[in-house]
């Protein structure tokens, strides 16, 4: 059945029929990215091709036929360079070597060259808010011993005291106490993460070069892209001054902090804007910013600077439809008014999946399923974390032996700890670790995930991945354009695009609609009777018009 938008739309309510204005006036359709899919690869934990328990990079490679088989369009890759872990990856010692751990540089090559060959672009994290505490930039700073040049390349301060015995302010780390720790001679230095993870000094000059010698250095080897870690907190406010609270920080917040969203971040990303520019192939720079506002996060996607940032706001939205479409509005308007596209992502490796955020059991895989459908009917690009596809949980009992997470031994206070996102992903077989590798798993494995894996899911219609594959194939074949809200019953979110009309039924009972149009796809059991829809609790549905 194939209607004209206008009486799609009026199938929903007489209000319809007047035509809502778009949510979306963007007009920009150049660049890949604009409304991309991008699949993340936490590398520990994705596939491991030697047997140790930890996921590779030869592993990696050899999965990524998965990934085009999904439909993805890139890939992006968590860090995988020399390090010592104490924050997985997250603490770079040496920013042009890969980790013996994840294996050498030719298997960097390698999963560039085949997800190149597959359609799939590659997208590579870059950490520039610190480094590791072992980088030789930081064991020349300790062992500098009069302050000179190798310890302006980092945040280091006399303490306050009348020996110098307290921290320089009382800032405290993301992952919980103080923000500084004192070397062995008296001074102090700066680390808004874990103390392995000491902050760079981003008004030192030699700092900007070594940057932009290694973004070379990774654009050379072809990569797509990068993903910036931490992109809204190289710059510190003058003077370093006084917070005058406690719990400053989440993970991901909306604080007004003097060490996050200054101002001068921009002028950094606009001078790597350039640089990208410089190469061929709509080279892309992806923001990890914490903004306040979705007004404060559109500042990063600015014409001259990165092409997308990551949406938090539209993470952190709690299952409800006013809290929905108010994200979603906000969200679309700001990026607008900078000419830019809006990024969606419900789970990375820093939150419990939504699946359990959604309510765990049945009701979280439904309202996960669901949210998963509505996030890929919006304008803009879509992010998708590892297992998601697969509708995994959070494993919210690990052992406390187990745990590596620099966040869980701080006792930050944070929103769960991030291992229980990481555990690795199930691909085969009966039992653990389900064809992670051919030894065991970093960290251990549900049985139930048995039930899970891509093997299992595979050819099953029913099933989460079989879901998202059919999702991301329509998306694909869809024209895209602009986003009208419709109306509709209390509880219910409608919208329409170009040929689509996408409902979610947010909630506990069915929702009984005039048919929008023919049925694509739904997230759960849905069969239209004659002219009427009956949407059950907790579903998304597509449908052509």
């Amino acid at each position: 059945m194939t209607h004209e938008p206008a009486s799609a739309v009026g199938l929903l309510g007489p209000a319809a029929a007047q035509g809502p204005r778009p949510a979306s006036s963007s007009t920009e359709d150049d660049g890949w990215w604009r409304d991309a899919v991008i699949y993340q690869v936490y590398v520990r934990s994705f596939a491991d091709s030697d047997g140790d328990g930890v996921g590779d990079l030869p592993g990696a490679t050899r999965r990524l036929p998965h990934l085009a088989e999904l439909g993805i369009d890139a890939v992006w890759i968590t860090p995988f360079y020399a390090s010592p872990q104490a924050d997985g990856g997250y603490d770079v010692a040496d920013y042009r070597a890969v980790d013996p751990l994840f294996g050498d540089l030719a298997d960097a090559d390698d999963l560039v060259r085949t997800a190149h060959g597959l359609g799939l672009k590659v997208i590579v994290d870059i950490v520039p808010n610190h480094t590791s505490d072992q980088h030789p930039w930081f064991r020349a700073a300790l062992a500098d011993h009069d302050g000179g040049a190798a310890r302006g390349r980092y945040c280091f301060r006399p303490g306050k005291g009348a020996a110098g015995e307290l921290p320089p302010n009382d800032w405290e780390s993301v992952f919980g106490g103080p923000a500084w720790t004192r070397t062995p001679d008296g001074a102090w230095f700066l680390h808004l993460f874990a103390p392995e993870q000491p902050d760079l000094n981003w008004d030192n000059e030699e700092v900007h070069k070594e940057f932009e010698s290694v973004l070379r250095f990774w654009l050379d080897l072809g990569v797509d892209g990068f993903r910036i870690d931490v992109a809204h907190g190289m710059v510190k406010a003058a003077g370093l001054p006084d917070i005058g609270h406690k719990e400053q920080a989440r993970l991901i917040g909306a604080q007004k902090l003097p060490f996050f969203d200054q101002d001068g971040v921009h002028e950094i990303h606009r001078s790597w804007r350039r640089l990208l520019d410089s190469y061929p192939g709509d080279r892309i720079g992806v923001a990890e910013a914490w903004a306040p506002s979705p007004d404060r996060l559109a500042l990063y996607v600015r014409p001259d600077e990165l092409h997308q940032a990551f949406n938090f706001q539209f993470l952190r939205c709690p299952w409800d439809p006013g809290a929905m479409r108010g994200v979603i509005d906000e969200s679309l308007a700001a990026t607008a008014s900078v000419g830019a596209t809006t990024t969606w992502v419900l789970s990375n490796h820093d939150v419990v999946r939504h699946t359990t955020r959604y309510g765990g059991g049945k009701q979280g895989l439904r309202r996960a399923r669901a949210a998963a459908l509505l996030m890929l009917a919006l304008p803009g690009s879509t992010y998708i974390y590892q297992g998601e596809e697969l509708g995994l949980p959070e494993v919210t009992d690990l052992p406390s032996e187990v745990r590596q997470d620099p966040a869980f031994f701080r006792a930050a206070g944070q929103d769960g700890f991030r291992d229980g996102c990481r555990v690795p992903i199930p691909w085969s077989g009966e039992e653990p670790p389900y064809g992670f590798g051919p030894g065991s798993s970093w960290l251990p494995q549900p049985d139930s995930w048995r039930e899970l894996s891509v093997a299992a899911q595979t050819g099953d219609p029913h099933s989460t991945l079989e879901l998202y594959r059919s999702a991301l194939a329509l998306r694909r074949e869809l024209p895209g354009g602009p986003m009208r809200w419709l109306p509709g019953p209390e509880g219910l979110l409608a919208l329409s695009r170009p040929g689509l009309v996408c409902t979610l039924n947010t909630t506990g009972s069915v929702i009984q609609l005039p048919l929008p149009g023919q049925l694509l796809l739904s997230s759960g059991t849905l069969e239209p009777t004659g002219d009427t829809a009956r949407i059950p609790a907790d579903c998304c549905a597509w449908w052509a018009i």
